[in-house]
C-alpha cells in the first residue's frame, strides 16, 4: 500500500448538495475508501450534527476545512465569497470575521489544523476592466490553450491586469487588517490559514503578488499557502504564471493541495488524468507523509463514483 493512500482526502464539494444528514454523507465517502475528507464551503448548519458525530465515531478524519464552514445561518449553497476580507466596509468585515472565527473553532473541534481561505477581490466603483476583456474574448475565437501566445489577447490582458493592480491598494490594506484580526485566535487554536490561489483575475492576492504576500508575514503567523492545481493551470493558460515556478517559490509555505484537472477548454474540477495538468511535475512538490500536507481531490459533483476513484488511483500511481 502506498504511504499516501490513507492521506488522500475527498472534498465534500462533490456530494454535500445531495445530503441532509452529515453522518450519511461521511459514511458514503468512507464507503468509497477515503479515510479523510475536506469539509468544503457547502456545509449547511443542518449537516453539522451528523458530521460531528461521524468524526467522533471515527467514520473518517478531517484533513482540512474551507472557510466558511459551516455556512452562515440561512445559507444553504456554497458561498465562500459571501463576505470578503478585502471589503472596506466595517459591517461586511465584522461578518467576515465572525464566520471565519466560527470556521477556525469548527476546525479545532474536528481535529484539523488547516483551513482554506479566499482573500476577497479588487473592488471597482465603475465598470470592471474584466468587462472589456470578456468582450474581446467573445469576439475573438482563440483556443484556450493558445491564449498565452496570442498577441491580441496579451495586449488586452496586460492592460486589464495593470488597471486591476492600480485599484488594488486599499483592498490589500483591508485584507491585511481583516486577516490580522483573527491571527490571535488562529494561533491559540493551533490552526493554519492556507491562502488559496484563485482563478478570477480580480481575486486577491493577484498572481504577481501571491508569493510576496505569503512571504511578507512573519514565520510565527498562521498564514500559509494552499495550492489549487486547477486554478494555477487556468492562470498558466492565460500566461499569468508558470505552474512550476509558483510551486517552487512557495514550497516551504505549502500546507495543502486542491487536486483536479483542467480540460483543453479551460474547465476545471475534471477527473484527474483526463486534462492538461502536468501532475507528474506537481507530484515533485508533495512532501513525505510525515510533513502533513493535505492532498484533497476537489472534483465536480457531475463526476461518477468511478471517476472519483480513478482520480485517486492516478495520484497514488504518481506518488508510489
Amino acid at each position: 500500500m502506498s504511504l499516501f493512500e490513507d492521506k488522500i482526502a475527498l472534498s465534500t464539494c462533490c456530494c454535500s448538495h445531495r445530503y441532509e444528514d452529515g453522518y450519511a454523507m461521511l459514511e458514503w465517502m468512507a464507503g468509497l475508501g477515503f479515510k479523510n475528507v475536506e469539509l468544503s464551503h457547502g456545509i449547511s448548519l443542518g449537516l453539522v450534527p451528523g458530521i460531528t458525530k461521524a468524526v467522533e465515531d471515527g467514520v473518517v478524519g478531517i484533513s482540512s476545512i474551507h472557510n466558511f464552514c459551516p455556512l452562515p445561518m440561512g445559507i444553504n449553497a456554497p458561498m465562500p465569497n459571501l463576505f470578503q476580507p478585502s471589503s472596506r466596509h466595517k459591517a461586511e468585515s465584522r461578518l467576515w470575521q465572525r464566520y471565519s472565527l466560527e470556521t477556525l473553532a469548527f476546525a479545532n473541534q474536528l481535529g484539523t489544523d488547516k483551513v482554506v481561505f479566499h482573500s476577497g477581490s479588487v473592488w471597482f466603483f465603475f465598470e470592471s476592466p474584466l468587462t472589456r476583456l470578456g468582450r474581446w474574448m467573445d469576439l475573438n475565437s482563440v483556443e484556450t490553450l493558445e491564449l498565452a501566445e496570442d498577441a491580441g489577447f496579451i495586449a488586452i490582458r496586460d492592460k486589464t491586469i495593470k488597471k486591476i493592480k492600480k485599484s488594488s491598494v486599499k483592498d490589500y490594506q483591508a485584507l491585511d487588517l481583516n486577516f490580522r484580526s483573527i491571527f490571535d485566535t488562529a494561533k491559540d487554536l493551533g490552526v493554519l490559514m492556507g491562502i488559496e490561489n484563485r482563478e478570477g483575475l480580480t481575486e486577491l492576492p493577484l498572481d504577481q503578488d501571491h508569493s510576496d504576500f505569503i512571504k511578507n508575514y512573519d514565520e510565527d503567523s498562521p498564514i500559509r499557502y494552499w495550492h489549487d492545481a486547477g486554478h494555477a493551470e487556468i492562470k498558466a493558460q492565460y500566461g499569468l504564471l508558470n505552474h512550476r515556478e509558483r510551486l517552487e517559490a512557495l514550497k516551504d509555505h505549502l500546507i495543502g493541495f486542491h487536486l483536479h484537472d483542467v480540460n483543453e477548454a479551460g474547465k476545471d474540477h475534471q477527473e484527474i488524468g483526463t486534462g492538461v495538468i502536468d501532475f507528474k511535475m506537481l507530484a515533485e512538490f508533495v512532501a513525505p507523509k510525515e510533513n502533513e500536507q493535505a492532498l484533497v481531490l476537489e472534483l465536480s459533483p457531475t463526476l461518477s463514483d468511478a471517476a472519483l476513484l480513478r482520480s485517486k488511483d492516478y495520484i497514488l500511481d504518481l506518488l508510489s
